[in-house]
């Protein structure tokens, strides 16, 4: 007898659509499972031929951690291109290679982490450099362009899963996992939300990542807007991963609940469908998730919904149809065409702040290249291993020829002097090479070691000269004369052992702190003092070796010599991007570190005619005064010094723009945790000050100009038009940039707000006529009297121009729009967090599941504004739900007090709320009211009765 094969189940059928795949698949997994399913590192069921699935690959700008690929810009550098069809390459090319990397290693991960659409509110936000902007709409162009690339252009099956970070409001590292940003609702729509839901709506987004912060007092992995808002915006099963570690915080650091299983079935039943928690150890989030279902907080239902958004994912990244997954063969891996288009996004995104006549630079000039970065092509904590890498010296070097051009790192040559006479000594290293770190790709770099196989410094009578570099705030780095950094590994010993700085806890910084007439040296990372003993120079909680710093040569004695003899100067300064500002630590200051403010001194002292080239993650604060020309770009990759170069050198016109405004300096910064953009008056949208450089800010070494705009209101649009003509004499780069203004709007509207822009390139004498055609609710705010969105009947300014604040042509239109309405107060009452103006307040949870009430600020009295409300025939009575203890004054117009109202004792807990009510003098019409807030209680609305 012939044995017949049995049919293969449905799930494997090509021909049938997912849906019925994915439920047939579920219909087919035991409750343990699906279970084990919910962890990062998903098993295998090894009895239906599924395998192990892994959520995550990070790939920000390249594949990152898994070894060498291709590294493009830093994000705010793609940011600076301004060109999503640019961008759209850029996330292209990465899930190539995410592909190709995967067919050789399936650690690879298809389900990348990426893009970082938080915006760029706060310039000291550590984390800067992961985002696009501080704008929600050229952000969410951005992102839409990354993840359009990432995708795919499939119409079934996705090349990679691209899934949004942070959601939401993230934008501090200090106490990142306990803090909560305090957003009211006009800012939650209008700002924070937006760049999510433009890129999700655009369809080429796989899920969401919620952010380590709270919001109004909520964890943002149990937010309720990740059902009420983020699924409301597609009808594709979106992804929840959870940031590393942050299931377990909602209980161990933040408190928000007494047991993990608590939590757990929370965050699941909010949207969580991937726990990200205790690395590869699946064992304690299936224990959580086992333990509630016991007690009855989840339902198998509840785990199904979440598989089956897994599912949906591995679905269409063609796991279970590798026949007809038509990205399944790729290999493209650094290939010319990839290299060619990270030297092109590198050249794009560089920003010429000023420019008084140095440049570009003449072909026959004699070049001094000077600066801590001048010869570095850093990485930071999200980038791959570099296959190619290019450096400013580097760069110039090829441009001009290396006789032309003359280098001075600027580092302090120091050596380190024992109380007993000896200098610290570094003894040879092995001929043997090493590889970077992490060149051999790992899941969690955080938990790569420092190398032990090289032997520890010593003390004698023969000291080797360290390179120290102050990179801000007395954080230093010494390096051997090999190129090796000093560092600490887990054994505690010090030897020149690092490539360069980095790691999750960077072992590679020190501080010099003063002691007697010497001074101790501290290493950052474990906090502990180097210590001389016989077998070696290690880190130790007693016997502090106290140090004379012996200087050998100053870095700006040897920035003078070079930049004297040079026609130009070029000083290269910036940022390391695992020091002072990063994942974790966010900055104290805009200004540039003391050491780099006097190499840029000595080279102006030594030549007037001194570039400044700053290469950094971020914003900085910079008297540019003297200075005749400035540039800034970002981290750029592997192609950074080759592009640096062929934009000085006017092989490359510079085009770049500013992401973000650049403040003049640290009294213009409110503070890191107020993220009331509107109240605040922060980014360019509403910062009343006067920039450095404003957002959108970036010269050419062309002229452009700008023909009439003209703007027509066409039933729900309004259509825009106008030229721009190259008056120069090169081919070149313009970025037109769009904007409205609401001319006598009701409410605090932005100063501008951006709708449109492009970038264009266009030949000497070339014109382009640019048309925006615009929904009359890109002219829309969130109106909190009817809690939705409202284009306010009357006139809006359009203005397009080179920047936010270079306005070249205008026009107005007048909008019919939706007039406004009285808040009908007797029928809906007050929610507590629907205000229009407050002081003093901050918005936190109602319930732990959902919801918005107010408290006062720790030690402050509390005062909410509600404009327009409409008492009908009259109200004489008023109510409050409050919980916690103090009083809620009400009054009218900013008259005496219509009620107060206390509770007699303070009610258990935050979440206890109760119901007072107060007689009032009779009130009818429409009235403002202002309600205060006196005491640590929580307000979660007023009511009014007749």
């Amino acid at each position: 007898m012939t044995a017949h094969t049995p049919p293969a189940p449905l799930f494997r059928d090509t021909d049938q659509p997912f849906a019925k795949r994915i439920d047939d698949l579920l219909s087919r997994l035991t409750l343990d499972e699906k279970i084990g399913f919910l962890h990062q590192f998903g098993p295998s069921v090894e009895r239906l031929g599924v395998a192990a699935f892994r959520t995550g690959q990070e790939a920000l700008h390249g594949v990152a951690w898994m070894g060498p690929a291709t590294v493009f810009p830093q994000a705010v550098g793609l940011g600076a291109t301004w060109n999503e069809e640019l961008v759209r390459r850029v996330g292209e090319a990465v899930s190539r290679e995410a592909r190709a990397m995967r067919a050789r290693d399936e650690r690879v991960g298809l389900n990348v982490w990426a893009p970082t659409v938080n915006l760029l509110r706060h310039p000291l936000w550590g984390r800067n450099e992961e985002g696009y902007s501080e704008d929600p709409k050229l952000t969410s162009a951005i992102a839409t362009a990354y993840t359009r690339g990432l995708r795919g252009d499939h119409g079934l099956y996705w090349r990679t899963a691209p899934v949004l970070k942070h959601w939401l409001a993230h934008n501090n590292e200090t106490e990142r996992d306990t803090t909560s940003s305090s957003v009211r609702p006009r800012v939650l729509h209008e700002y924070d939300l937006r760049a999510f839901r433009d890129t999700v709506e655009a369809g080429a987004v796989a899920g969401v990542m919620p952010a380590y912060n709270l919001v109004n007092g909520r964890p943002n992995h149990v937010s309720p807007y990740l059902r009420t808002q983020l699924r409301a915006w597609t009808d594709q099963d979106l992804l929840v991963c959870s940031d590393a570690g942050a299931p377990s915080n909602l209980v161990d650091s933040e408190h928000y609940f007494d047991t993990h299983e608590e939590a757990t079935a929370a965050a699941l039943r909010a949207g969580v469908d991937s726990f990200t928690d205790h690395g590869t150890d699946s064992t304690k989030i299936i224990g959580r998730v086992a333990g509630a279902l016991q007690r009855g907080l989840l339902t198998e239902d509840d785990i199904d919904t979440a598989v089956r958004r897994q599912l949906s994912v591995r679905f269409r990244l063609g796991e279970f149809d590798p026949g007809a997954d038509p990205y399944a063969g790729e290999q493209p891996f650094d290939t010319p065409e990839h290299r060619a288009l990270a030297l092109e996004a590198a050249e794009q995104a560089v920003v010429l702040l000023k420019n008084d006549g140095p440049l570009p630079l003449a072909p026959d000039s004699r070049v001094a290249v000077v600066g801590l970065l001048a010869d570095e092509c850093k990485l930071d904590w999200y980038s791959g291993s570099l296959i190619h890498r290019s450096t400013p010296l580097e760069g110039l070097y090829e441009r001009f020829g290396a006789e032309r051009v003359e280098f001075a790192e600027g580092v302090d040559r120091v050596l380190l002097k024992t109380s007993a006479g000896a200098f610290l000594h570094v003894p040879p290293a092995p001929d043997a090479p090493e590889a970077a770190r992490g060149a051999e790709g790992a899941l969690d770099p955080a938990l790569l070691a420092g190398r032990t196989d090289l032997p520890p410094l010593t003390a004698g009578p023969g000291g080797t000269e360290l390179a120290l570099a102050d990179w801000g705030d007395g954080v230093l780095t010494l390096r051997a004369p090999d190129g090796r950094y000093l560092s600490v590994a887990e054994d505690g010993y010090v030897r020149a052992s690092a490539d360069q700085p980095g790691g999750w806890i960077v072992q590679e910084t020190f501080r010099l702190e003063p002691h007697g007439d010497g001074h101790l040296l501290r290493h950052v990372g474990t906090g502990r003092h180097v210590q001389v003993a016989a077998d070696g120079v290690k880190v130790a909680e007693e016997d502090p070796e106290v140090f004379e710093l012996v200087v050998a040569e100053r870095g700006e004695d040897a920035v003078g010599r070079a930049a004297a003899g040079a026609d130009v100067v070029v000083v290269v300064a910036g940022n390391d991007p695992h020091i002072n500002g990063r994942e974790t630590e966010d900055r104290t200051t805009l200004r540039l570190p003391a050491q780099q403010e006097r190499l840029l001194r000595a080279a102006r002292a030594a030549n007037p005619n001194t570039v400044l080239a700053l290469v950094s993650a971020y914003p900085y604060a910079v008297d540019t005064a003297d200075l005749p020309a400035v540039l800034w770009t970002a981290h750029g990759g592997q192609a950074a010094g080759t592009a640096l170069a062929r934009v000085l050198a006017g092989d490359v016109a510079p085009a770049g723009r500013l992401p973000q405004t650049w403040y003049a300096g640290d009294a213009d910064l409110p503070d890191l945790l107020d993220y009331d953009v509107i109240g605040g008056r922060q980014t360019y949208l509403y910062f009343e000050g006067a920039p450095l450089f404003p957002f959108g800010h970036g010269l050419s070494y062309a002229a452009f100009s700008y023909g009439e705009l003209t703007a027509d209101v066409t039933g729900s649009e309004v259509r825009v038009s106008f030229t721009v003509t190259n008056t120069g004499d090169i081919t070149a780069d313009e970025v037109p940039q769009l904007y409205t203004r609401a001319v006598d709007s009701s409410v605090p509207r932005p100063r501008r707000e951006l709708l449109a822009h492009r970038r264009v390139t266009l030949a000497p004498g070339e014109t382009s006529e640019l048309s925006f055609v615009l929904p009359l609710s890109a002219f829309a705010f969130w109106d909190v009297a009817v809690d939705r969105w409202r284009v306010e009947p009357g006139a809006y300014e359009l203005l397009a121009g080179a920047s936010s604040e270079d306005v070249r042509a205008r026009a107005t239109v007048t909008l019919d729009g939706e007039p406004a309405v009285p808040r009908a107060v007797l029928a809906r009452g007050l929610d507590a967090a629907g205000f229009h103006e407050q002081s003093g307040v901050e918005i936190v949870d109602r319930t732990r599941a959902e919801g918005d009430a107010v408290t006062p600020v720790a030690g402050k009295d509390g005062e909410l504004l509600f404009r327009d409300c409409d008492f009908g025939g009259g109200v004489t009575e008023v109510t409050v739900e409050v919980s916690g203890g103090g009083t809620v004054e009400v009054a009218l117009d900013g008259g005496p007090v219509l009620a107060a109202l206390s509770p007699q004792a303070p009610t258990p807990g935050p979440y206890d709320h109760i119901t007072l009510r107060a007689s009032c003098a009779a009130v009818d019409g429409v009235h403002d009211v202002r309600v205060r807030l006196r005491g640590p209680l929580r307000l979660a609305r007023v009511g009014f009765s007749g």
